[in-house]
């Protein structure tokens, strides 16, 4: 019988990460938690990244190369509006923009971020449950010494995250709350996982969520980060730069000490393999996710390896 799965994930890493485990999963068996702290209006349209990377990489759409967006996406939008005198800074490609502009429409009409992830993916095709980390609005705001406080995308897109961060707040998040179907899905979890994501700016989000972290350790399962430092160096995106920035050892031993108790384990790249990591149960294997088969690989790897000590 295959384990009931939950992952916490957003960005590109945590993306393959979910891919390899929808390939070795059934849709019944795994369920999907997005960070929502990078969602922002551009534009007037509600545009949430991380739950569209998510959709488009479980649906086969997502650009390869790039790792988000569609591909094979036109950008004939973005360039009329360059004719009004605008200097678009975030990609929004046209077949993208449809995802949007649905999204802000039933928002609009009143249902919830929820029930709109799940019929865009359906519509989509994808099996598997998907799920923001909570139905209210919450935005990463990252406060930098050269441009003070930014909101997430200026940063992360408009910036290209070169400002030196200083600190991180999540806005709105005590307003938030665990949804019904993130609970529910927990509370059903024999293993809880968190991708190899950015853990400030992709984990810290859900974390933050009033009730998510004793959600996840009022049960007594495996609780597996697997670490998105590999060698010191971040795989992708502002990781280890972030975390030298905020105080942090670049290692993948700082990234477990962060997550501390909300982990019981841990897996680590073999270069990381000697690493003292103070965390009941840990592995190392290769977890570069360069292509489709490392994505399953790993997910497999890491299953299995719980599943030796559960």
């Amino acid at each position: 019988m295959a384990l009931n799965v939950v992952v916490f994930v957003g960005g590109v890493g945590g993306a393959k990460l979910a891919y390899g485990l929808a390939h070795i999963l059934p849709p019944e068996n795994l369920t999907i938690i997005v960070n929502t702290g990078d969602d922002f209006w551009h534009y007037g349209l509600r545009v949430c990244p991380d739950l569209d990377t998510i959709m488009y990489t479980l649906s086969g759409l997502v650009n390869k190369t790039n790792g988000w967006g569609i591909d094979g996406d036109t950008r004939a939008v973005l360039d009329a509006m360059q004719r009004y005198g605008e200097a678009p800074w975030f990609q929004l490609g046209d077949q993208d923009i449809a995802t949007h502009l649905l999204r802000t429409q039933a928002l609009a009409d009143g249902e919830t971020l929820t029930q709109i992830t799940t019929k865009l993916n359906t519509a989509l095709g994808v099996q598997h449950r998907v799920l923001p980390m909570t139905d209210a609005p919450v935005a990463t705001m990252v406060d930098t010494v050269d441009q003070g406080e930014l909101a997430f995308q200026t940063y992360f897109v408009r910036h290209r995250w070169q400002p030196v961060v200083k600190s991180l707040r999540f806005e709105g998040v005590e307003a938030a709350a665990v949804t019904p179907e993130v609970r529910a899905a927990l509370q059903s979890a024999d293993v809880i996982l968190i991708g190899p994501s950015n853990p400030w700016l992709s984990i810290a989000p859900i974390l933050a969520v009033p009730g998510m972290r004793e959600l996840i350790l009022a049960y007594d399962v495996p609780r597996v980060a697997v670490s998105p430092i590999i060698g010191g160096k971040a795989v992708k995106g502002p990781a280890a730069k972030l975390m030298v920035e905020l105080g942090y050892e670049q290692t993948a031993q700082a990234v477990a000490d962060y997550y501390g108790e909300v982990i019981n384990g841990f897996v680590v790249d073999t270069v990381d393999a000697g690493l003292s990591l103070g965390v009941q149960h840990t592995a190392n294997f290769e977890i570069i996710m360069n292509s489709e088969s490392d994505r399953i690989s790993v997910a497999k790897n890491v299953l299995q390896w719980i599943q030796a000590w559960v």
